[in-house]
C-alpha cells in the first residue's frame, strides 16, 4: 500500500496558492505583441495521442520519442515525420511515463503497477508499494523507478524482478509530477528531498549526497523541495531545480555542490555548456551562468503565461504555456525570435529535441513536429 504518511500535493495548487497570497485578483497574463517571425520554424507534422492530465516524459531516443496519454495509450514515433512505429493500449491509466532505452519502454499506472514494453507489446507488470509519478529510468537492461514515498528500485529488464530498494525519509509532502532519476557514467543520480544523491546501480548503495536545497518554512507545503524534472547535463555536472526554492549544480564525480541560486519555479530547467534555463513561478524565463550561478539574464515578456520547464535548442530556448502557444527566444538575452500555435489546449509536457525536431505534447493530446526551415 501507498505510505499514508506521504500525501500528494499539485503544483498547480501550490502555484495557486503563492499566487493568491500575493494578490486577491488572479494575475493577468502578459499580453503579446505582433510574433516578429525572427527565426524560421515550421510545423512539419502532428499526431494524436489522448488527453495527457498527469506527468507525462517524452522520451527521445535517436529519431524515436515515445509517449503516452492519461487513459493509457503508449506510442512510439518517427520525429522525423510523425509516422506511429508501434501503440500499445495498456488498459489502466497511467500515473508516470514514458522511460525508454530505445528497445524497453516503461510507464507506472495509477493502480501502482510498473509496465514495461517491448516492440509495442507488454512483456510484464510488476506491482509497487507506493505511488510513482516519476518515469521510470531504463538502461543497462534494468528499470529503476523513484516512488512517491522517495524509495528508488531496480528491476530486471527482461523478468520484472526486484533486485534491490533503497528506501530514504523526506516531508510528508510529495510532489505529483516528475522527478529526477538518470545515470551519468556508472552513477544512478536520485533527487530525494532536495538532494541530489548518487547510488551504485547494481545495489542501491549511496555513494554521495548532494544538497541542492534544505527543507524551510512554517508548513508542509513551504517546506516541499524535492527536485523535478528535467535537468542540465554537461560532462559530469548535472544542473536541477529544487520546487519552489533553488536551482543548483552538482558534480556527480566527486558528489559535490557547484552551486545554488534561490528561484522561485515549479519546473525543470535545461541548458548548454554557458548557460542553464529555468522559468520561474510567475512566467519569468531566467538565465544563469553555467559556471557559478550569476544572472546572465532574464525576461518577463511571458509572465503568469504558466510556462513549461525550457528545452534550449540551436540558438533559441523553446518553452510552452497553458494557452497551446510554443515561444521561442533567444539564446543570449532572451528577447522573442518567433511564437508557434498548436491545439489551444496547455502544453502538456517540457518541449524535446529529436534530431533536428522539437517535438510538443498539448494537454488535449495532440503531438507537433516543429522543424527549422
Amino acid at each position: 500500500m501507498f505510505n499514508k504518511r506521504f500525501a500528494r500535493v499539485s503544483a498547480a495548487l501550490v502555484l495557486a496558492a503563492a499566487l493568491a497570497a500575493c494578490s486577491s485578483n488572479k494575475p493577468k497574463p502578459a499580453e503579446l505583441p505582433a510574433n516578429v517571425a525572427l527565426l524560421g520554424v515550421r510545423q512539419a507534422w502532428s499526431a494524436k495521442i489522448g488527453e495527457v492530465s498527469f506527468p507525462l516524459d517524452v522520451n527521445v531516443q535517436g529519431s524515436t520519442v515515445t509517449l503516452a496519454s492519461v487513459n493509457g495509450n503508449v506510442a512510439a514515433l518517427d520525429a522525423r515525420t510523425g509516422r506511429e512505429l508501434w501503440r500499445l493500449a495498456v488498459g489502466t491509466p497511467l500515473s508516470a511515463g514514458v522511460g525508454s532505452d530505445g528497445r524497453l519502454s516503461a510507464v507506472v499506472t495509477t493502480g501502482n503497477e510498473l509496465v514495461t514494453i517491448e516492440a509495442g507489446k507488454e512483456i510484464w507488470r510488476q506491482k509497487l508499494n507506493a505511488q510513482a509519478f516519476t518515469a521510470p529510468f531504463v538502461a543497462g537492461g534494468r528499470v529503476f523507478l523513484l516512488a512517491a514515498d522517495r524509495s528508488v528500485s531496480a528491476f530486471d529488464g527482461q523478468s520484472g524482478r526486484r533486485l534491490w530498494t533503497q528506501t530514504r525519509t523526506g516531508e510528508p509532502l510529495v510532489l505529483s509530477q516528475g522527478g529526477v532519476l538518470m545515470a551519468v557514467g556508472d552513477t544512478l543520480v536520485a533527487g530525494l528531498s532536495g538532494r541530489m544523491v548518487g547510488l551504485n546501480p547494481g545495489n542501491g548503495s549511496v555513494r554521495w549526497e548532494a544538497p541542492i536545497a534544505a527543507p524551510r518554512g512554517t508548513n508542509d507545503v513551504e517546506r516541499l523541495v524535492d527536485l523535478v524534472g528535467h535537468t542540465s547535463r554537461v560532462g559530469e555536472v548535472v544542473c536541477a531545480r529544487a520546487f519552489q526554492s533553488n536551482v543548483g549544480c552538482v558534480n556527480t564525480t566527486r558528489g559535490t555542490l557547484v552551486w545554488t541560486k534561490p528561484s522561485v519555479g515549479f519546473e525543470g530547467i535545461s541548458g548548454d555548456d554557458r548557460l542553464v534555463f529555468g522559468s520561474e513561478g510567475d512566467g519569468k524565463v531566467v538565465a544563469w551562468q553555467r559556471a557559478d550561478g550569476t544572472s546572465a539574464w532574464s525576461t518577463d515578456h511571458l509572465k503568469y503565461r504558466v510556462l513549461t520547464a525550457p528545452l534550449a535548442v540551436g540558438r533559441s530556448v523553446a518553452v510552452g504555456d497553458n494557452t497551446g502557444l510554443v515561444h521561442f527566444l533567444s539564446r543570449e538575452d532572451g528577447s522573442p525570435l518567433t511564437r508557434l500555435t498548436t491545439d489551444g489546449s496547455p502544453i502538456a509536457a517540457a518541449p524535446v529535441l529529436a534530431g533536428d525536431t522539437v517535438v510538443v505534447v498539448t494537454r488535449n493530446g495532440g503531438i507537433f513536429g516543429f522543424q527549422p526551415e
